[in-house]
């Protein structure tokens, strides 16, 4: 068939041209892939180098530029993460960063499909901001760069293939002479396995860092060969660890599965018994360097410690009560003979973080601070700090709780600071007094005796006596449980006569130098919140 005279044939007619929706989204999932397979194989080659000890940094662009953000935020921002995700926040992180990632790839894609320079240019600088972020991070080496190039080296190639075979198959549209039409078809093909063989090349290639990074296989072998010496001197008695009965309460000890775990590791380090030193010096007469052989032919003895989060808000779950096995601290500080000047501790991570301690807290006879090994009769969980962690009563964590420890530099709070104190938190940590309704929790219950029972607890001051209100009506005492100690949290329960309505239940504890916790409240930033926790229970 032909059209009027003059005319050309219908069949030579320009095709209507794509919706505009279908010429973006195939260049987009183009660069989605492919900075997939970038991410996937710098993933895989840093896993490798970790694993076989070739580095010292971080060559994971994925937690590098995760801790470089972490490094960089402030009170407030840390406060809200906490808040809103609690232990999830590094989840949370890692899930924006990947949002980030993809929507840039996606970008790259997309401009790549115009103009080929320029998309390899955004990846260009996308990796380059990776770079200097594990540039930033301590121990770095150029060597921690490898994966990272080797990554953008794969992804480039991999984007501009793509990118030529998605042009290839755009032809037929604006060239349907039947030779275009084979190569758009033949570049169709070609697109389609490049894209789901840089697709399923990612995913194996995240597969196996993942299986490296998280086989361990030296480390969980080292924590499974770890016997733990007997503690010398007394333990905590059976008195002592007596959990009240009442339902839905905290239990005196927190099972190590459901302690909270708050710190800047994005990837939990790595480190075995071996592997493990402790170097003590700064203002000191002595330096001292351990390994873990010598650290285990040192006394050990055990205590119930309460570890609580600066981060905690006013009835969170950022505390845990454990029983630690370890090497009293000021025992090996006394060997070192610090300075009559020094008045502070830094203590660093295998992974860079900084905590600083004043001196006195870990020197005082009455406080019994550990270089620990072991919670609830077993060696550390890796997570929690394996091999060697600090506990220290009376203190946040962030001055105090340093999780896989390898170095103690006596000094001063005007020379040194520790990792939080720059970033806007106070240089010194003690624990304030506080306590929390566990039960009940809000929600309705019956009318008659209604046990409301949680924790109170001041770190190395003790409790002195817990006392719930009802409708701001007068304190009442709450009964105290036996168990626990003036460094641990104290159950406690009251017996409420719950009449029908909506009622509000609040609590308050004393310590044990009789001061009585404030109920002003405020937020965790800089040193810890205040305030009664509240809950509104309505009695059927």
């Amino acid at each position: 068939m032909t059209s009027k005279a003059g005319s050309a044939p219908l069949l030579d007619a320009q095709p209507a041209p794509r919706p505009r929706s279908a010429t973006i989204w195939w260049p987009a999932l183009t660069g989605v892939v492919a900075g997939a397979l970038t991410i996937a194989v710098a993933e895989l080659i840093a896993a490798l180098l970790v694993r076989t000890g070739h580095t010292h940094g971080t060559p994971s662009p994925v937690v590098a530029l995760g801790q470089a953000f972490i490094d960089r935020t402030p009170p407030w921002l840390k406060d809200f993460a906490v808040s809103t995700f609690g232990t999830h926040d590094k989840t949370a992180l890692l899930t924006s960063i990947a949002v980030v990632v993809t929507v840039v790839a996606a970008v790259a894609g997309i401009v790549a499909a115009r103009n080929r320079l320029i998309g390899l240019l955004v990846v260009v600088t996308m990796a380059a901001v990776a770079g200097l972020a594990v540039l930033s991070r301590p121990k770095a080496s150029g060597t921690d760069l490898l994966p990272l190039i080797v990554g953008t080296v794969v992804g480039l190639f991999t984007l501009s293939y793509l990118t030529d075979q998605w042009t290839r198959t755009q032809l037929a549209v604006s060239n349907p002479t039947p030779s275009e039409q084979l190569d758009a078809s033949l570049g169709r093909r070609a697109f389609l396995r490049g894209l789901v063989g840089a697709g399923g090349a990612a995913v194996l290639a995240a597969v196996g860092s993942q299986v490296i990074a998280h086989a361990s296989r030296a480390v969980q072998a080292s924590r499974a060969a770890l016997r733990l010496p007997a503690p010398t001197g007394p333990t905590p008695t059976p008195a002592e660890l007596a959990s009240l009965e009442v339902s839905g309460i905290s239990p005196m000890v927190t099972p190590p599965d459901d302690f909270y775990r708050i710190d800047t590791a994005l990837s939990v380090p790595q480190l075995s018994t071996q592997d493990w030193k402790l170097r003590v010096h700064g203002m000191v007469a002595n330096e001292i360097e351990l390994s873990f052989a010598d650290l285990l032919a040192l006394p050990m003895i055990e205590r119930m410690t309460t570890l609580t989060c600066v981060s905690n808000e006013v009835g969170g779950e950022l505390i845990g009560n454990q029983v630690w096995l370890g090497h009293p601290i000021r025992e090996l500080l006394a060997r070192a003979v610090p300075s009559a000047d020094a008045d502070m501790v830094l203590s660093t991570s295998i992974d860079g973080f900084t905590a600083g301690t004043p001196l006195d807290a870990l020197t005082d006879d009455n406080r019994d601070a550990l270089l620990a090994i072991a919670m609830s009769g077993q060696p550390l969980p890796v997570e929690h700090g394996f091999p060697v962690r600090m506990v220290v009563p009376g203190l946040y964590g962030y001055v105090s709780a340093t999780k896989w420890v390898v170095d103690l530099e006596v000094t001063r709070f005007d020379r040194d600071e520790g990792y939080w104190t720059p970033r806007g938190w106070s240089p010194m940590g003690p624990i304030k007094t506080g306590s929390r309704i566990d039960v009940p929790r809000g929600g309705r219950v019956d009318p008659g005796k209604v046990a409301v029972a949680g924790i109170a607890w001041a770190q190395h001051r003790g409790i002195d006596k817990v006392e719930v209100r009802v409708d701001e009506g007068a304190w009442q005492p709450a009964r105290l449980g036996e168990g626990g100690t003036k460094d641990s949290w104290k159950q406690w329960v009251f017996e409420w006569d719950a009449t029908k309505g909506e009622h509000t239940l609040q609590v308050r504890a004393t310590d044990g130098q009789d001061d009585v916790q404030t109920g002003q409240q405020a937020t965790p930033a800089p040193n810890g919140a205040t305030g009664w926790d509240t809950v509104t229970v309505t009695v059927n």
